[in-house]
């Protein structure tokens, strides 16, 4: 559907994008996912129609696009700020482009009518001002607007950047429905990593103008190929070549002591250093760990350490916990049991395979075949 063919894109003498290749599949959820000045936005903005690459080309359903002005690319776009006209109703904000093509006043109308039921705009709210409306309805008038026009391609640079955090979380649902209903190919933009993970079909993952992995949310989590990609994405606790080392010691699938060494810190179980239930006095032997219920898995190294602290979230707590020279974060659910204080030793069980390495010096992921080979021996 799209093909993005080794861009390159200069201001100047600062090259913002130095050779971009992507591709987005028919009716695809795509986001570009990084920090800011990465160039996931100046890479929207080419694909628009709003930037010129100095090399390269972009590709629509297999046709070059890439000397073809903005309004000829049938991309419908929908800003940070939604750029509506606060001066207009939200019925003429959503006609703007269909007046620009000089649609007839009836057909408009039809349209625009037709656009705002599908978004969930009501014709009494047509005829308000944009100032009237919600946040959430706002994004809604700026996605009708951009659909109305009956695009290809649907592209959003960060749209709930603005929002508070409830209703973030509240859009961002919306605004995957819309997409999947209408079926739209989507370009998404944001620097949140939930957001891209909660969102996405696949999701492109920029650091410096380059693109370190493309990958489904998962693929990019539980699996991330540079030191880069994990340290961004999600949470993680470094891990010390002493930590490594006991690891391997207690295991028969050896690690790589000098990598740098990182584990998401919802793959690590927790209980108490005696093997009680904190507060229960019965020798019950729990897992504590994110899984919420889940046994601790047989193959899993179990290691020595203390509770230097623990932050209280409601759903969960966040342990940081000292072990072989590692400071790990690791999160438990809450569900009114007692919890052990600072200075409590505890037992965290661990999964090697679970550990991501990366290469110290290019950042690359190590590959371990003897994870490989005992998970593909696995019945």
């Amino acid at each position: 559907m799209i093909r993005l063919d080794n861009i390159e894109v200069t201001f100047g003498d600062f090259i913002a994008i130095p050779g971009l290749t992507l591709d987005v599949k028919q009716g695809e959820f795509f986001t570009l996912l990084g920090p800011s000045g990465c160039g996931k936005t100046t890479a929207l903005r080419t694909l628009a129609g709003f930037i010129e690459p100095s090399a390269g080309d972009v590709y629509v359903d297999g046709k070059a696009v890439t000397r073809l002005p903005s309004d000829k690319r049938q991309v419908g776009m929908v800003f940070q700020n939604y750029a509506l006209f606060p001066s207009m109703s939200v019925w003429e904000n959503i006609a703007f482009g269909l007046r620009v093509r000089k649609e007839k006043p009836a057909d408009s109308d039809r349209m625009v009518r037709e656009i705002a039921r599908r978004v969930d705009l009501s014709d009494a709210q047509l005829s308000k001002n944009v100032a009237e409306l919600s946040g959430g309805q706002q994004q809604r008038v700026a996605v009708a607007r951009a659909l109305v026009l009956q695009p290809k391609i649907l592209l959003l640079d960060e749209p709930l950047s603005n929002l508070d955090a409830k209703l973030r979380h509240q859009l961002r649902q919306q605004l995957k429905d819309l997409q999947s209903e209408f079926g739209i190919t989507t370009v998404y933009v944001t620097h949140d990593q939930d957001e891209a993970l909660a969102m996405s079909d696949r999701v492109a993952v920029f650091n410096k103008g380059m693109v370190e992995q493309v990958g489904t949310p998962q693929t990019i989590y539980d699996e991330s190929a540079t030191e880069f990609v994990c340290n961004f994405i999600g949470d993680s606790s470094a891990l010390t070549p002493e930590f490594i080392a006991e690891l391997n010691r207690q295991s028969r699938t050896p690690l790589d002591p000098a990598a740098r060494s990182y584990l998401r810190v919802e793959k690590a179980w927790l209980e108490p250093g005696t093997g009680r239930e904190w507060g229960s006095g019965t020798g019950a032997h729990r897992n504590l760990g994110t899984d919420f219920g889940a046994a601790v898995p047989e193959e899993a190294v179990a290691l020595e350490g203390t509770v230097v602290s623990r932050t209280y979230h409601g759903l969960h707590s966040r342990y940081r916990v000292k072990s072989h020279g590692s400071e790990l974060s690791i999160i438990v659910r809450e569900d009114g049991s007692r919890r052990p204080d600072s200075g409590a030793r505890v037992t965290v069980h661990i999964r090697p395979e679970h550990v991501l390495q990366y290469h110290p010096e290019t950042g690359s992921r190590l590959e371990n075949t003897a994870f490989a080979t005992s998970a593909t021996s696995q019945p």
